[in-house]
């Protein structure tokens, strides 16, 4: 059995000031208030359509708790500091949903950047990119649904597949290891092929890129076992982030309007099913399977340190990494990291503006986790009490 335990509030909060506990706190609370929270987009939205001055309230709030800064320069401190306690940066620049060939080259560029910043750089263990970074919804749609493309859609597709040839090829020439994340389930299967394109060209020795499996979906444990026999007919390490979810509204939403067999697991119970059957499958194959377990859930965490003690497998196996987004779940991270796993943090950045969509993902993620939610404040109030005594 693993001896890990997530209590240890020393251990999950050594890396921030008083300061930063009482942010944390103020910050968590408010975002267990679901009225709140439903209200927070639109309000900011419009403040900033109409150029109210509000980024500086932004910045020293929500954006300070769960994004490293503007720029990667601005991440430097974080990252050090994440380093000095034993884990690992995923460098995220978290802008999405552009829509010209000019914003997605500079996203490109900026991706590119973050793989630059990570070469020989034991501090950033993993980068990350959205394909809707530098790609419209409409032509991922419809290559997803295998639709005919005129030739503007097939050359608009082809910079498309070549922007994220460069960002793996890049990756690989570096030793740069590289996710590429999960997106919604109308367009996932766009990213799919080319995640598996890219590991059948640049896994062939280790693992470089990482597809992503959101567990919430009925489809993906399946998926996962299908991946890796695709992986081992064609000779290639497979690479796989294993999490939860984070488009669950908009996809109930989208299939009832559509009128079509909703994608998502009927209940919460499912997707840990899933999830933690997708954890053994791995571990099973581990020489073949490189995984990164993203999770706020402390029994699966435990889980997988379970699955690697009964294995023999140890703690800084390669192939094996967890992982908890910046400013979540500092109990889970800094305890595994202590106890000599492999751990890293999701370290976004990028203009306030930009980094909304994440920031307002993030809250409505954290309402629907409200026993999560109540065990953070908990812990935060029992350091604040620790160290007042």
């Amino acid at each position: 059995m693993s001896t890990v335990s997530f209590d240890n509030i020393k251990n999950a909060f050594a890396y921030k000031s008083n300061a930063d506990l009482q942010r944390a706190y103020m910050l968590f609370k408010a975002i267990n208030n679901r009225s709140l929270v439903s209200l927070m987009e639109p309000a900011t939205s419009f403040a900033m359509k109409i150029g109210l001055p509000i980024n500086f309230a932004i910045k020293g709030t929500i954006f300070k708790q769960f994004v490293g800064g503007e720029t990667i320069e601005e991440c430097n401190a974080t990252i050090q500091k994440l380093y000095e306690n034993k884990v690992g940066s995923i460098l995220d620049y978290s802008v999405e949903g552009q829509e010209t060939e000019e914003a997605f080259e500079q996203t490109t560029q900026a991706i590119l950047g973050t793989v630059k910043k990570a070469t020989n750089n034991p501090a950033i263990s993993f980068c990350v990119f959205k394909v809707t970074g530098f790609a419209t919804h409409d032509i991922l749609a419809k290559q997803s649904a295998g639709m005919q493309l005129n030739p503007d859609e097939q050359q608009q597709w082809q910079r498309v597949q070549n922007r994220v040839d460069r960002i793996c090829g890049t990756a690989a020439q570096n030793n740069v290891r590289i996710f590429i994340d999960a997106e919604e389930s109308w367009i996932q299967q766009a990213i799919d092929d080319m995640a598996n394109a890219m590991m059948q060209k640049y896994n062939t020795q280790h693992p470089i890129v990482y597809n992503t499996i959101q567990f919430y979906r009925t489809d993906r444990l399946e998926f996962l076992k299908q991946s890796h026999q695709h992986a081992i007919n064609h000779n290639y390490i497979l690479g796989i982030k294993l999490v939860r979810g984070a488009y669950m509204e908009k996809e109930r939403k989208r299939a009832m309007d559509f009128e079509y067999t909703c994608p998502i697991q009927p209940n919460k119970e499912s997707s840990d099913r899933d999830y933690d059957a997708g954890l053994k499958f791995c571990i099973e194959h581990i020489n073949t399977i490189a995984i990164c377990a993203g999770t706020h859930n402390e029994q699966s965490s435990l889980l997988l340190t379970q699955l690697m003690e009964k294995n023999n497998i140890p703690h800084q196996h390669p192939h094996i990494w967890f992982s908890q987004l910046l400013g979540m779940s500092d109990h889970i991270s800094f305890n595994l990291a202590v106890a000599g796993y492999n751990v890293c943090k999701y370290v976004p950045y990028g203009p306030v503006k930009s980094v909304m969509p994440y920031l307002f993902r993030r809250a409505k993620e954290n309402t629907s986790m409200a026993g999560q939610m109540s065990r953070e404040l908990s812990l935060i109030v029992n350091e604040i009490k620790r160290r007042k005594s």
